[in-house]
């Protein structure tokens, strides 16, 4: 009997994957700038930050992933997963020198070294429960509870979600931090995370299907030669998550940076192209999503591929004579880059959970965030900022000292780098059709 994917379903899909990439993007988009602005400037905290995250998000998905597996429950490791995280997030803003100095009682100048080492564990023990609910446990569920015939409308779900909080994030949280101060902004986030958490206690549901299976031996199932060799199909997939996840942190970090410094744009007019392109791109998706549904979704990735490239070379190629000239024609660009920027996201979603065998869906979730984070984000940002270093294109007298903390800006060549890197997926895609034929005709 095939699964449904009901009103319950989707109430709980939308909830806990909106609420979970509202607090990543907060993560990602704020932490840094409070520790910048709130502790000490220091570059090299927030570097580690970033690193430090990726690995603990890895191996973090990889135990709860295969743990959630042998106990048989999602439910537990979502729910109790999101309130704890929420508590810890609510706890991160009040992470002050001042209050170091004033419980240990030491100077300044330690005071604000204690602070640094306590955001980056701080930083550390969010991501581990925020990994456990969401990365391992979240997603897992998702498999759970799908199946292939509808599979693409939920990826597109998932692929717009991020989007969407990235919007909701840039868009309002800056007003948010200026009204009521870093501290309760991260309290009020933290509250809203936890009562997803609460509500899921009483409402989540796992599948009547999942089982109790494997152990702690399981953790590196995943890397496996056997179980590749039995799984090419998911592999090949991850692969083009790898590239495609490369292709986007080449560029994708300063992104916002290089709107505002090299294409002069103000924080109004880079946030109507961006949130234009991403509300375009999703409504166009929405179409395209569950036309992958009836069509083959290994084909659909050379469309998908080719419109994320055109898009990223578009936006290399976007400087007009005017700046209402560039405004559309980036935005023009951004929309394209977008569009297929959500599409492989989904199309890619939808197959790594075709591929994916029933009964050790938790012990491949760690496997998944190798290929779809922690090896994008240490190498994509290092391309990125090389070929910034490189052509070392000097700041702009933008009229404020704090535009920039590095004397270069993004170059436009970083569009270009990830759009070359994205051919790749040309190269990987033939590959994937012939194998997976192969395995539908076994």
């Amino acid at each position: 009997m095939e699964k449904r994917f009901g009103k319950k379903e989707w109430l709980t899909l939308v909830i806990f994957g909106l609420v979970g990439q509202i607090a990543w993007s907060v993560e990602n988009m704020y932490f840094n700038l409070f520790v910048f602005e709130t502790v000490a400037p220091s570059l090299t905290t927030v570097t580690l930050m970033v690193q430090l995250s990726g690995i603990v998000a890895t191996l973090t998905t990889l135990v709860a992933g295969t743990l959630s597996d042998k106990i048989g429950n999602r439910r537990s490791f979502i729910s109790w997963g999101y309130t704890i995280w929420g508590i810890t997030v609510a706890l991160f803003g009040f992470l002050s020198p001042e209050l170091a100095e004033k419980l240990l009682g030491c100077g300044f100048d330690k005071a604000v070294m204690i602070t640094l080492v306590a955001v980056v564990v701080g930083d550390c023990v969010m991501t581990l429960f925020g990994s456990t609910a969401n990365d391992a446990s979240f997603n897992a569920w998702v498999t759970d509870n799908t199946e292939s015939s509808f599979r693409g409308k939920v990826e597109g779900i998932l692929s717009i979600l991020p989007l969407a909080a990235m919007l909701i994030v840039a868009g309002g949280f800056g007003i948010i931090v200026e009204m009521i101060g870093y501290s309760m902004m991260f309290l009020c986030l933290g509250i809203v995370i936890s009562i997803c958490g609460v509500f899921g206690i009483f409402r989540l549901k796992d599948s009547p299907a999942l089982q109790r299976s494997g152990d702690f031996g399981d953790i590196l199932y995943g890397f496996k030669w056997g179980v590749i060799k039995e799984n090419l199909p998911l592999y090949l997939t991850l692969c083009l998550v790898l590239i495609y996840g490369i292709a986007c942190q080449i560029f994708m970090p300063y992104l916002i940076i290089y709107m505002k410094t090299f294409l002069g744009f103000s924080v109004l007019e880079y946030s109507i192209v961006f949130g234009a392109a991403i509300i375009l791109g999703a409504a166009v998706n929405l179409y395209l999503t569950r036309l992958s549904d009836r069509k083959n979704k290994n084909i659909m990735l050379y469309f998908a591929s080719a419109i994320f490239s055109a898009g990223l070379f578009g936006m290399y190629l976007a400087k007009g004579e005017s700046k209402t000239v560039t405004l559309i024609t980036f935005g023009i660009a951004g929309f394209v880059m977008i569009t297929g920027y959500i599409l492989i996201s989904a199309l890619c979603g939808s197959l790594t959970r075709d591929y994916t065998p029933n009964g050790v869906v938790g012990k491949l979730q760690g496997v998944r965030m190798v290929f779809s984070v922690l090896v994008p984000m240490i190498v994509g940002p290092m391309i990125g900022n090389a070929i910034n270093a490189k052509l070392n294109i000097p700041l702009p007298d933008m009229g404020s000292a704090d535009v920039m903390t590095t004397q270069y800006i993004p170059a436009p060549e970083i569009f270009l780098a990830g759009a070359l890197f994205s051919l790749l997926m040309f190269v990987l895609i033939p590959i994937l059709v012939k194998i997976s034929k192969k395995n539908d005709n076994k």
